[in-house]
């Protein structure tokens, strides 16, 4: 698998940058996970409830809070998906475990670490999940048993995501010249910058895949430019609508439709939970590699570029090529596609919706938004090709 796709990264990458709304092939992904297609649309497959309701749990978390919302989700289905598969795999013993118990105790050991003022209240929503009755499939299943076995492996999880690196490297000083980025002050944001990547050798890998940006001042730079100029002098109600609906990020809106897709097509708990660790997943990779080129370009945003240029909301202290929204969403979409490909449709046009909006708000250049798009497509497909979450 890795040896095809090297062999057809450079294709998809021209065919990405060529035209922003063109689909992603990940025909070639589809053999990776037989386990996540193999419900389809059988109306009488189980539920995922427990996985539903605790990743709805940490975006209303995060909405509620703000706080680091991608790597509690990430690292929350990660334990998610290897509780749900150790439950699973005891399934024929003496206790067995209940699967939605596992994925239950996991949840609530993940998020208290990472909302601990929330702690009380998420053990007496685990507490109701443990008293109601048990749905169909966990008739007979010992939600306690389950439970133990979804926190203890939420601990594990918890320590290594304490040896992540996340947020701890420095990416030195922004070059001084034309066209390079300038600080508004605050805390340069490091985004993913030297964080331990999931399925990527490095956080560099994809650097060279992705082609520099357009010289300052050349055509294809002003023409950028002058869109964003354009769009910001003209700016409708619809195109800031467009703006707020993705602040702040790209992944909690991912992560409904995502929750919703599970529930049209009656995954189980197994199969959902894998979906979204690896969705969730190949998005951090996505942004270690988007603050990689970031820190190499150094590239200038639209408004330090134009003073004149308006902001539908406020402008992200890190440097504009290429769009984190961008790169954040083609990761999601990618592992959506590939667990659902009926709805690559609606998953592509609400990709290009993500992207667009960053130049509707003024913060970013078209370019960024189609580069980001392809480096983390590119990141979904390593994730899905890679594996090794299990």
């Amino acid at each position: 698998m890795r040896s095809r796709f090297a062999a057809t990264t450079a294709a998809t990458l021209l065919t990405a940058m060529a035209c922003g709304d063109a689909p992603t092939s990940t025909a070639l992904l589809r053999s990776t996970s037989a386990a996540v297609h193999s419900a389809a649309e059988a109306p009488g497959v189980p539920r995922a409830q427990s996985t539903v309701q605790w990743n709805k749990k940490v975006v209303a978390l995060f909405r509620a809070r703000a706080g680091d919302v991608a790597r509690a989700t990430t690292y929350m289905s990660i334990a998610q998906y290897r509780a749900a598969r150790a439950a699973d795999d005891d399934r024929h013993g003496k206790t067995r475990p209940s699967i939605a118990g596992a994925v239950a105790g996991a949840s609530v050991v993940v998020l208290k670490q990472f909302y601990p003022l929330d702690a009380a209240a998420m053990e007496a929503e685990l507490d109701a999940q443990r008293a109601a009755p048990p749905v169909a499939d966990e008739r007979n299943k010992d939600f306690a048993a389950g439970e133990a076995i979804g926190r203890q492996i939420g601990a594990a999880v918890l320590a290594w995501a304490a040896t992540d690196n996340a947020g701890l490297t420095s990416p030195g000083t922004p070059p001084i010249g034309p066209g390079y980025w300038t600080s508004s002050g605050a805390a340069t944001v490091r985004g993913g910058f030297g964080a331990r990547p999931f399925f990527l050798t490095s956080g560099s890998e994809l650097r060279l895949q992705i082609p520099a940006p357009p010289a300052f001042g050349s055509q294809a730079f002003l023409d950028g430019l002058a869109e964003v100029r354009a769009i910001a002098l003209t700016r409708t109600p619809e195109q800031t609508a467009i703006t707020l609906k993705w602040v702040p990020f790209s992944g909690p809106l991912f992560n409904a439709i995502a929750t919703d897709l599970i529930e049209k097509y009656h995954r189980s708990e197994l199969e959902a939970s894998r979906i979204l660790a690896y969705a969730n997943a190949a998005a951090i990779d996505a942004i270690i590699a988007c603050f990689d080129v970031k820190f190499t370009y150094w590239f200038i945003r639209p408004t330090k570029a134009d003073p004149t240029i308006t902001l539908a909301t406020p402008l992200p202290n890190h440097p504009s090529y290429p769009s984190a929204h961008s790169c954040q969403t083609g990761a999601l979409e990618t592992v959506l596609e590939d667990a659902f490909p009926s709805e690559r449709a609606m998953l592509d046009a609400t990709a290009q919706e993500a992207s667009i909006s960053r130049v509707y708000g003024g913060l970013h250049y078209r370019f960024d938004g189609v580069a980001g798009l392809a480096l983390g497509r590119l990141a979904g497909r390593l994730a899905l090709s890679r594996g090794g979450l299990e």
